[in-house]
């Protein structure tokens, strides 16, 4: 018989302490409303496990959903909005087709934390399942980071093994990494952040949803589950992600992160891709759905293909392939073990795709006890129901069990009024020690360490690879058979950003400004912004102020968005076509924004490196009084309260008349203006990188003529957002032309020098640095940390 738990006839006492000695994450008021309200009897231990699950706050978005409508979903170039296990964005036509890009975003934060290789790489694993189920060629990632401090030897350690478990992961799958920023801070020692962007490519005929068709239930379709034999391994991960870490229960938390196996999973991409082509071939693809296991496993990658239409299935657990003995049904229903799909079909592909994976790819051999597995139908009438030794063990309609317990948190604002910029004498500041300074800092200097650890053209079309630029470009139809030579050329340039630090005085700016800058980012290259991602990595709902904080930041994001619409569609937001939600970390508010951009020939995408003896380099953006949350503050060990605040109109003429003059060919290089101001972004365009070379130019800058009512300090060192470019003296003329379009006004700031040094005036000389300095610096500080 199941395992009936009658928690109207116990104390709440009693209700926790089975909540707890079965690790089902759910509160005794929930426990006590699934019994009364939602199932009308006492729960199976296997229900209540799945409502942990399902319910849970990773799975259900049920604090933050009501807030999230603020965000545009909807635009011409949306092929697939935030509805399915990854979002599509167009980024070509072809005849009478369209190329999309599929684009999704997770985080793996707690798990990270508690076994950071695992956590790190099954992160990435499940992102590129996220996308693979699309129908999709999974063409790059990405992973924006957030580390504690360095000098302290456990966020050593959970750095260096994240970093680990990204390339032990991503380089044997064979999908390249296509960059990420990482930041650090003391607000991250004991809650890592590892967020992570994956994309893939997939004609727009050729979707294949996370949802089955139309006639399923009528028909009796098939449910298959592919790969990984289920373990107890991940058992309850969604419901451990929904809760705030607490250090005494590091240990038995370990069990709810999962094992990766990319060996398999470049398989299973392998026999699936291949598989796609067979039901192409058969035109058939409208005969299927298929989804990854995710949060939840088996349950949830079944019942969330059934649930939109209505429907519901029946499913055999003792079906369902498994690699340990004696497992309890909510294990298999529920564990987390990764590198698994769930196929829907029409019943006349079953065998074949039974025999696709265990005969012709013999999944089998690549691991034990890994195969596809015929486990149930799909029925009519919306009751999921699983069978386990001839009982039922879970009978609830699917609604219910996708639609998890949904909360209105209370919202209180937090103060920001005891905050005040710092009084700076600008006498005591020596500045060629803090541009020295500067450089050396985290979360300024190269990255390079980081990357080089990466597999980061393994596809060969990888054309600005990561670190190179400030956003990777890659041409993912390039060599495709039947694109036409044109389309081929297309590139497709991603960013992810987000500083951490600006949410201490604004919430909203830091959503906010993580919109511009990923946009900022994309443009530098050529690229024009398609669409937008989002990972809200937020605290504890349960608490008013924070829960304002995520309020703040979402309302910053929807309308950054809106502000700033697409460049071909003036009436039209960006729109945001896949996000993820990431509650109960301890940390400081931060939202990661992730932006697409395509350009028409990936050719013409640029560098920052300086390219030309000569060339003038122009400002767009002015300096303001913007310091506050800036490297420069932190530098001097204060925090400050003028947070940048994007002039959205302005940020929007920057980007477009950057984009236009890179495709008309006028500008060498561009690099955009962020962490560290101005200083750093031109010091950053005289490095050196071993594909592009660079290095050999020095600058000549004066700063006196922006930001003319400010201090030095202010204008080298101010966060506000901006461009720098160079520009050969015969097309600054050209340049303006395009300035004047978009009523901007370009302040030039020097030249480019064939003399290896870096100098910067301010009425008086300020800075003047040999090159070989400032490059050592900003190359070798992180390395030298993370050994």
């Amino acid at each position: 018989m199941p395992e009936y738990l009658e928690f109207s006839k116990m104390t709440d006492e009693e209700v926790k302490k089975v909540l707890k000695d079965n690790k089902i994450g759910l509160t005794v008021p929930e426990a006590r409303k699934i019994e009364t309200d939602i199932l009308g009897r006492p729960p199976t231990l296997t229900e209540a496990v799945i409502w942990g699950i399902q319910g849970s706050e990773h799975s259900s978005y049920r604090s933050s959903k009501p807030f999230l409508k603020q965000l545009p979903t909807k635009a011409p170039n949306v092929i697939l909005g935030p509805v399915e296990d990854a979002g599509v964005v167009e980024i070509a036509r072809d005849g009478d087709d369209r190329w999309g890009l599929v684009m999704s975003h997770e985080s793996h934060n707690h798990p990270s934390q508690i076994v950071p290789y695992e956590g790190a790489a099954t992160g990435i694993g499940g992102n590129v399942r996220d996308v693979c189920c699309m129908g999709a060629r999974v063409v790059g990632t990405m992973d924006p980071l957030r580390m504690g401090n360095l000098e302290v030897n456990e966020c050593r350690v959970i750095t260096n093994e994240v970093v680990r478990g990204i390339a032990g992961y991503g380089n044997p799958i064979g999908v390249p990494n296509l960059g990420g920023d990482i930041i650090f801070s003391d607000a991250f020692n004991d809650n890592c952040l590892v967020n992570v962007l994956t994309f893939g490519i997939v004609k727009e005929s050729e979707i294949i949803h996370s949802y089955v068709p139309e006639e399923a239930a009528d028909v009796g379709y098939d449910i298959i589950i592919v790969g990984k034999p289920t373990d107890n391994s991940g058992m309850g991960g969604a419901a451990f992600a929904s809760l705030e870490l607490d250090e005494k229960d590091k240990e038995a938390n370990k069990g709810a992160v999962q094992e990766p196996n990319p060996f398999l999973k470049r398989h299973l991409l392998a026999s699936t891709y291949d598989l796609y082509d067979r039901l192409k071939k058969m035109g058939k693809l409208d005969k299927v759905g298929f989804k990854d296991h995710g949060a939840g496993g088996n349950v949830c990658s079944t019942v969330e293909q059934v649930v939109d239409r209505g429907f519901g299935a029946e499913i055999d657990v003792e079906k369902i392939h498994v690699d340990m003995e004696n497992l309890h049904p909510s294990i298999i229903a529920a564990s987390e073990t990764q590198e698994r799909f769930a196929w829907t079909c029409h019943p006349e592909l079953t065998q074949m795709i039974l025999d696709h994976y265990n005969v012709k790819w013999e999944l089998g051999k690549v691991a034990k006890n890994a195969k596809a597995s015929l486990v149930g139908k799909v029925k009519p009438g919306g009751q999921y129901v699983l069978w386990y030794k001839g009982e039922k063990v879970v009978d609830a309609q699917a609604k219910d069990i996708c639609e998890g317990l949904q909360y209105k948190r209370e919202i209180k604002p937090k103060d920001y009024s005891h905050l005040k910029e710092p009084e700076i004498n600008e006498s005591d500041l020596d500045y060629n020690q803090l541009a020295l300074d500067i450089l050396s800092a985290r979360n300024v200097c190269s990255k390079h360490s980081v990357y080089n650890k990466y597999d980061k053209n393994v596809q060969g079309n990888s054309i600005i690879e990561a670190g190179e630029a400030d956003a990777g470009v890659i041409a993912p139809l390039l060599e495709k058979e039947g694109v036409s030579p044109k389309v081929q050329k297309t590139g497709v340039a991603v960013a992810a950003d987000g500083i951490t630090r600006y949410s201490k005085i604004s919430p909203y700016w830091q959503g906010a400004n993580a919109v511009v800058e990923s946009m900022r980012n994309v443009a530098c290259v050529g690229a024009t912004p398609q669409a937008l991602t989002d990972c809200l990595n937020y605290n504890n709902p349960e608490v008013p102020e924070l829960m304002w904080e995520f309020t703040e930041g979402v309302r910053g994001i929807a309308e950054a968005c809106r502000a700033i619409p697409l460049k071909e569609y003036p009436d039209s937001p960006t729109p945001i076509i896949s996000g993820n939600v990431s509650l109960y970390n301890q940390i400081d508010a931060t939202a990661v924004v992730g932006c697409a951009g395509v350009i028409k020939d990936f050719n013409k995408a640029i560098t920052p490196q300086l390219k030309g003896e000569g060339n003038q380099i122009f400002l767009l953006g002015d300096r303001k009084d913007e310091l506050g949350g800036s490297e420069f503050y932190h530098l001097l060990g204060h925090l400050g309260a003028n947070v940048p605040q994007a002039d959205f109109e302005q940020a929007k003429n920057e980007i477009y008349t950057v984009i236009d003059a890179i495709d008309s060919g006028l500008l060498e290089s561009c690099h955009d203006i962020s962490e560290g101001g101005l200083l750093v972004t031109l010091a950053e365009m005289t490095m050196p990188h071993p594909r592009f070379g660079g290095g050999e130019l020095g600058l000549d800058i004066d700063l006196s003529e922006t930001g003319k009512d400010l201090k030095t300090y202010q204008k080298a060192f101010a966060e506000t957002g901006g461009f720098a470019v160079e520009v050969k003296p015969e097309n600054v003329d050209k340049f303006k032309e395009i300035c004047e379009n978009y009523n901007l006004t370009p302040i030039n700031l020097g030249t480019v020098i064939a003399d290896s040094t870096f100098t910067v005036k301010d009425g008086d000389q300020v800075i003047s640095q040999p090159l070989s300095k400032l490059q050592d610096t900003w190359l070798n500080s992180l390395a030298k940390e993370l050994k």
